[in-house]
């Protein structure tokens, strides 16, 4: 659900807070329920840095049906979408997931998404908070002839960890094993007896699963997979830390309508041939920031001592502010805080020594290079 707000009668009338599926499944398990997206949802059950820990270590259930699953279909749904993503949909393969950008006729980025074509069209994944404005701007700028469908009776589970594989294997069967699925791979598999959509990919930087299944078998699901001694339910909060430890960016956060792909570093998203050919909607700044640089870039930081600091503090080289905090906090594997941040490009190389103001003190930091905890995934 969007942040904004209905009009009822002329006076602004709060959205609802909506519930996922596992709701009820959340709260029996202690777990602890914050507005989310649009969504109540759980930040922690134990606590937020076992969990963190528990996921590194083993294996751990995070339920994101918050976030939009989309389909979109039609003739020449092809050139349809490369319209509007930067992606060159004739390289990728049948049910091989694949990372994109929604932008804008400037470049801002709008969200960033998955893209994995399915039989007959495309299968998006889209974030919770911005499914709704997604939802629009693609109907808004995609063909009549082109259908796009939420998928509103499928759940979203992503099972993250070093044995997760492990754990899924046990229960999965399917037309090939659960191992020929490797990083950015997918296909379609039975658990518990119901039909789902496994990818091998995640948001944690370890490997692991996101599996899409009918929303009325999520708690039987969800009961099956927690039954296996490595997985544990998992909240809000370790998820966070876990894909700020990997250095991957934040929607709302580390990108933004006033970020463009390329100074967030994310020149991987806009594939070879959209690079050098681009007709799609906010090429020209997309091309102009390859061709001569950008003022400012996302970097890794560093913090000296144990506070942490968090978003939206100022960034500093000697008394010129160069830069803000998009994401922030303590690194529960490192032990020490680390951040996200936008600055100039001429303070942006490893090692540089920066400070961070956070309530009027200066915080030594260095910028080092991303991620801060090396990626674990199953190529």
């Amino acid at each position: 659900m969007s942040d904004t707000y209905n009009i009822d009668d002329g006076e602004a009338v709060e959205p609802e807070v909506l519930t996922l599926p596992l709701d009820a499944w959340h709260r029996a398990r202690g777990g602890r329920m914050v507005e989310f997206a649009g969504y109540w949802m759980p930040v922690q059950y134990e606590g937020i840095i076992a969990e963190h820990n528990w996921t590194r270590t083993h294996a751990g259930l995070f339920d994101v049906s918050h976030m939009g699953q989309l389909y979109v279909a039609g003739e020449g749904v092809e050139a349809a979408l490369e319209a509007l993503l930067p992606i060159d949909l004739s390289t990728l393969k049948p049910y091989g997931p694949r990372y994109s950008l929604l932008l804008d006729e400037q470049g801002g980025i709008l969200d960033d998404l998955m893209v994995t074509r399915w039989t007959s069209g495309f299968y998006l994944v889209v974030n919770g908070a911005t499914k709704w404005d997604d939802i629009g701007h693609l109907r808004e700028h995609l063909p009549d002839e082109i259908t796009l469908t939420l998928m509103e009776d499928s759940a979203l589970f992503a099972l993250q960890g070093p044995k997760a594989f492990t754990a899924l294997e046990r229960v999965v069967t399917g037309e090939y094993p659960l191992s020929t699925l490797t990083f950015m791979k997918g296909g379609q598999f039975k658990l518990g007896g119901h039909d789902v959509w496994i990818s091998r990919s995640g948001y944690t930087g370890e490997d692991g699963f996101e599996i899409s299944l009918p929303a009325e078998a999520a708690a039987e699901i969800a009961d099956l997979l927690c039954a296996q001694e490595e997985v544990r339910p998992i909240g809000l909060g370790a998820r966070d830390s876990l894909r700020l430890e990997a250095g991957l960016p934040l929607y709302g956060h580390d990108l933004t309508s006033e970020t463009s792909p390329i100074e967030a570093g994310l020149t991987f998203g806009i594939n070879r041939r959209r690079r050098s050919e681009g007709g799609f909607l906010g090429a020209e700044r997309v091309l102009r920031d390859l061709a001569e640089g950008t003022s400012r870039t996302r970097v890794g930081l560093t913090l000296e001592g144990r506070q942490a600091a968090r978003e939206g503090a100022a960034v500093f080289a000697g008394n010129q502010q160069v830069g803000v905090l998009t994401s922030g906090g303590f690194s529960p594997t490192l032990e020490r805080p680390i951040a996200m941040a936008y600055v100039a490009a001429e303070h942006s190389a490893p090692c540089t020594a920066l400070e961070i103001e956070v309530r009027g003190k200066r915080l030594p930091a260095r910028v080092t290079a991303l991620p801060f905890v090396p990626h674990r995934y199953h190529r």
